[in-house]
């Protein structure tokens, strides 16, 4: 099957900063591929490449096996939709959504038709009289939604298309973008720095740092074995050992290794016959609700956190309390080499 999109050997570079370094990658068609991580690793410059508002100082872009590296974002069967919406504040919902038809030339009774479809199926076909402004953020996200669907793109390009929004909102917002994508079998590609979102919605996701991708796989994959500290680090804030404090944890590599998995016990208790165990002082206790975040300087220098349902949270140990972190043997991850 040929791939949606494919970079082969990628770079853009400015001036002296690598944006993108030989980058390569594929998307399958219907996927929704995530592409992860913090402000200037490149990953919003991976998605103007796509959609051609950028063009790559070496290597190929591919959309549908067709090299389309110097094609104008016009002749490219994507579309973009972006935080900020760009809706046309002077248009009402309707014509916003039936902008891309009238551009193409399509008779008025149409183009309106294929609109009110659109909202209808981003579940807004009562507001398409209102103005852009008379709606909620969520409303108008749906709306910018609806008008890049409105073409039937091959590939949608989301840029922190959520970002905007307030936490309960984003979540609401995640279930009905996956929900639509899965019903259209459309390709998504979506930016984002947001590890919830790219875990929650993503087939794959690929995760960046300084123009380069450190990893590419499921989500859950990504989460449970992260190949590199960036990524343990990135994605879930794991603990990370380095080479050096792993062999003074009886490790011959570098390892991470999840809050969730770790305990927190009495300074003088004994762990379980297979665990390791780090002693350390409580430096900070945060609770979260269900659970409560404890942050343990060991005795090595680290600061590691050990995450703990709240019916444990309560354990008379102090901020100041000489305590012991423990954790199964097979809880750890080794990490690549060159990672730590």
């Amino acid at each position: 099957m040929t791939a949606a999109i494919e970079f082969r050997g990628v770079s853009r570079i400015y001036g002296e900063v690598r944006a993108v370094d030989d980058v390569s990658f594929s998307v399958e068609p219907g996927e929704f591929f995530a592409m992860l991580g913090p402000s200037g690793s490149g990953k919003t410059t991976c998605l103007r490449l796509v959609a051609g508002f950028d063009t790559p100082g070496r290597g190929q872009i591919l959309l549908d096996g067709e090299d389309v590296s110097s094609t104008p974002p016009y002749d490219r069967n994507v579309n973009t939709v972006f935080q900020d919406y760009a809706l046309f504040p002077h248009m009402t919902v309707l014509q916003n959504v039936a902008y891309g038809p009238r551009v193409r030339g399509v008779a008025v009774a149409e183009r309106e038709q294929l609109a009110r479809e659109m909202l209808e199926l981003v579940q807004l076909g009562a507001q398409g009289e209102r103005r852009p402004a008379q709606l909620s953020g969520g409303q108008r996200q749906r709306v910018a939604l609806a008008r890049a669907l409105i073409n039937h793109p091959k590939v949608l390009l989301l840029d922190e298309p959520l970002g905007a929004l307030d936490l309960k909102l984003r979540e609401e917002m995640q279930i009905e973008l996956k929900s639509l994508q899965k019903k259209l079998g459309i390709t998504f590609v979506y930016v984002t720095h947001d590890q919830g979102e790219a875990l929650s919605m993503a087939d794959r996701v690929a995760v960046f740092n300084r123009g380069r991708i450190e990893q590419l796989a499921a989500p859950r994959e990504l989460y449970l074995r992260p190949a590199t500290a960036f990524v343990a680090r990135f994605v879930g804030s794991a603990n990370v050992a380095d080479a050096a404090l792993a062999q003074k944890l009886g490790s011959a590599a570098a390892f991470a290794i999840r809050a969730e998995n770790i305990d927190v016990i009495g300074d003088a208790a004994a762990a379980p016959a297979d665990n390791v165990t780090a002693p350390g002082t409580v430096v900070a206790v945060q609770f979260h609700g269900a659970a409560s975040r404890w942050q343990v300087k060991l005795d090595s220098g680290d600061v590691w956190s050990a995450l703990l349902p709240e019916v444990r949270g309560i354990n008379g140990f102090a901020v100041g309390s000489r305590v012991k972190l423990t954790w199964p043997r097979s809880a750890a991850v080794v990490l690549n080499a060159s990672s730590a």
